[in-house]
């Protein structure tokens, strides 16, 4: 299946600021939108920001294609996530897109546990959108320092069963996401290659998933993480983004940001 890459101007139509430090840009296009696979990304030019040459990466957080609708959940750390977070409806935005490989796509009767953490969660909204549309079981687990840091709960509800740990206690369980009770439950699922099958599917803080990459590895459980390497280019170009892999060094960017626990070289 083809994923055309566009280089567009498209038109902000709404601006949320969920909390202090993140924003949610909606975009939207005279023409529709490309198809796009959950887990793949965009690269924004930055206008008018002298600080900020390098176009920013930003997972793409859903895609609504009854309104045509690009949806960029964005955490704001630095010169260029603010002033995208300035932007008002209205507003054009350069978008580069969809680039990368993304999240393996889902099959019938399957199970994926989809674990987030932080602003990792973005990407989890869409691709459990497109695990229920194909007739697969997604289930959530989400992580944040408090539950300030979780985002959109509602949504991923419609789509799975949504469990919550924060690390303050404020919402769900205390503690990491690889101490949630739900694990000894999943763990028990039938593994994948058999009729049904379950997965795991991560994205968030590096930390947080070399310990769900061990917990898969050593509960037999298929695992596969998007990396959040600095990618300036987005097209295999510039090669600040590479990452050691069993096959050699490549290019998150182009053969990511998705991979199988199987291809890194973590030591987990």
């Amino acid at each position: 299946m083809g994923y055309m890459k566009q280089c567009k101007d498209l038109k902000i139509v709404s601006v949320e600021h969920p909390n202090d430090g993140y924003v949610l840009l909606r975009l939207t296009d005279n023409e529709p939108l490309p198809e796009i696979r959950a887990g793949q990304f965009v690269e924004i030019k930055v206008e008018n920001s002298p600080q900020t040459f390098l176009r920013r990466p930003i997972s793409v957080n859903f895609v609504d294609e009854e309104r045509n609708e690009l949806w960029l959940l964005i955490q704001v750390v630095g010169e260029g996530t603010r002033h995208l977070a300035s932007l008002q409806v209205g507003n054009m935005l350069n978008v580069l897109f969809p680039l990368g490989n993304g999240f393996t796509q889902g099959t019938a009767g399957e199970s994926v546990l989809l674990v987030g953490g932080g602003v990792g969660i973005a990407p989890l909204l869409e691709y459990a959108k497109q695990l229920k549309q194909v007739g697969a079981t997604p289930y959530l687990l989400l992580g944040g320092r408090s539950a300030c840091n979780l985002l959109q709960l509602d949504l991923f509800r419609q789509y799975g069963e949504v469990y919550v740990t924060t690390e303050d206690g404020s919402m769900g369980e205390r503690g990491f996401v690889t101490n949630h009770s739900f694990l000894e439950s999943f763990a028990s699922f039938p593994l994948k290659g058999t009729r049904g099958g379950a997965r795991i599917s991560c994205c968030g803080p590096k930390p947080m998933m070399l310990a769900v990459a061990k917990w898969a590895k050593e509960h037999g459980v298929t695992c596969e993480v998007s990396l959040e390497n600095l990618m300036a280019c987005g097209l295999g170009a510039c090669l600040c983004c590479v990452e050691k892999t069993v096959k050699g060094n490549v290019c998150v960017c182009k053969e990511g940001p998705v991979f199988n626990i199987n291809e890194l070289t973590w030591q987990i």
